[in-house]
């Protein structure tokens, strides 16, 4: 019977993906916090559903949290216009290298000054919680392929979403590498220098754009020779996500990284190719399959109990995180950048935090030995709920605002 009405619940939540973007689209609300609502209701109800314990299913949720992020990558890479250029991505690129170091770095800091965290559980913190969402961020995201909704807003927010995702694993690799820490610790840097950082994040680039090319000529120029039906272009766009994510997994390399760049990399080829619009179509669905199911987890896991370890520095050290370190690091590293100062306010305001977060969260503790898991947990799916309530609510009409005081739209909407 649990499993039936799982299976309805799935069911009632899926369906709702279809009506839900179009009925919020009038309204300061978004189908992640609703979701999040309903998971919380349903395990509140006596239904005898189990508890979706991240600490006790480490393996589930990993894998569950790594196959969304991964999906969603390949559908934000295929959804941006702009080709690449160090000068046309130099916003998303400070974001997602200057930006990230710095919020790791304070975030890190914070964790061990005002929560007590042990410094490698600082660093995990700060590695995992620094990056932005690729999956959670749609309102404040471009539009489908080849839409035109592409201000530098919403291309910032975007593309570095794409890529920190990727350049936040280092972070996580030293944060294992300090907890079993069996050489000195210069010895210990060395390797995390050389391998996590150089080789890791040069393979993931050289891998992501190689299986660009490669997935390019298949797609665009092979149907040439041999015909595939359009509709099953789709499931082209979910190999690319597999392929790419897996072959540089086994290089030892960054998955992440290189399906984004692997994705950028098809969309640069004939552009204007209906192709494109099919493969995003496809990946967005399925992505969104996934977040039904992660959200309303992540709601029964509140329900739970989850957030109950959290202490009064926890949520400060949380609302100061969103609020404090993730706008100022934005803002200053943007400092110079040509974005007008209201456009650079919301970049830096909107660095909403999400499925990611869970997904290095839970490889991490399920590779290292941390002693401090429950409330690691605790305070990351604290800053995931509030910054999937706050950011939620505001995305829509700020995002409108600033479109009208812009003038890109004729009128509020």
């Amino acid at each position: 019977m649990t499993y039936l009405i799982l299976l309805i619940v799935l069911g009632l939540a899926t369906l709702g993906v279809a009506w839900l973007p179009s009925l919020l689209q009038r309204s300061p609300l978004s189908y992640p916090l609703i979701y999040v609502s309903l998971g919380w209701i349903f395990f509140k109800l006596p239904l005898s559903l189990p508890y979706p314990d991240p600490l006790a299913h480490p393996t589930l949720t990993t894998h569950l949290t790594e196959l969304c992020v991964i999906i969603a990558l390949t559908s934000t890479g295929l959804k941006i216009d702009q080709p690449f250029s160090f000068r046309e991505w130099r916003v998303p690129l400070l974001l997602a290298t200057v930006g990230m170091v710095l919020t790791i770095g304070l975030v890190a800091t914070a964790g061990w000054w005002l929560a007590g965290l042990a410094p490698v559980a600082a660093v995990l913190l700060g590695g995992a919680i620094a990056p932005t969402d690729p999956v959670l961020a749609g309102d404040v995201q471009v539009g489908d392929p080849g839409e035109g909704e592409e201000d530098a807003v919403r291309f910032a927010l975007t593309a570095e979403g794409g890529l920190n995702d990727g350049l936040a694993f280092p972070f996580i690799h030293l944060a294992l590498g300090l907890v079993a820490i069996q050489t000195s610790l210069a010895d210990t840097l060395q390797h995390w220098a050389l391998k996590d950082v150089l080789y890791r994040i040069v393979v993931g680039l050289v891998a992501g754009w190689l299986s660009g090319k490669l997935l390019s000529y298949l797609i665009f120029g092979l149907p040439k020779r041999v015909e595939i039906k359009a509709s099953a272009y789709g499931f082209v766009a979910l190999a690319v996500t597999l392929i790419t994510y897996s072959v540089t997994e086994l290089m030892e390399a960054y998955g992440f990284l290189a399906v984004f760049i692997a994705a950028i990399t098809i969309r640069s080829y004939e552009r204007s190719h209906e192709y494109h619009q099919q493969m995003h179509a496809f990946s967005d669905q399925i992505e969104r399959l996934f977040i039904v199911i992660l959200l309303i987890l992540f709601g029964g896991a509140v329900a739970n109990g989850l957030l109950g370890p959290l202490r009064w520095t926890d949520i400060v050290l949380g609302l100061l995180i969103l609020l404090v370190i993730r706008p100022l690091v934005g803002y200053l590293v943007l400092s110079r950048s040509p974005i007008q100062h209201d456009e650079r306010w919301v970049i830096s305001s909107f660095g909403i935090r999400g499925i990611g977060s869970f997904f290095y969260l839970s490889y991490a503790l399920e590779k290292g030995n941390f002693q401090e898991g429950e409330l690691l947990w605790a305070i990351t799916g604290f800053v995931v709920l509030v910054s999937i309530f706050m950011h939620g609510i505001l995305a829509s009409p700020v995002m409108k605002w600033l479109d009208h005081r812009h003038a890109r739209l004729k009128e509020p909407q």
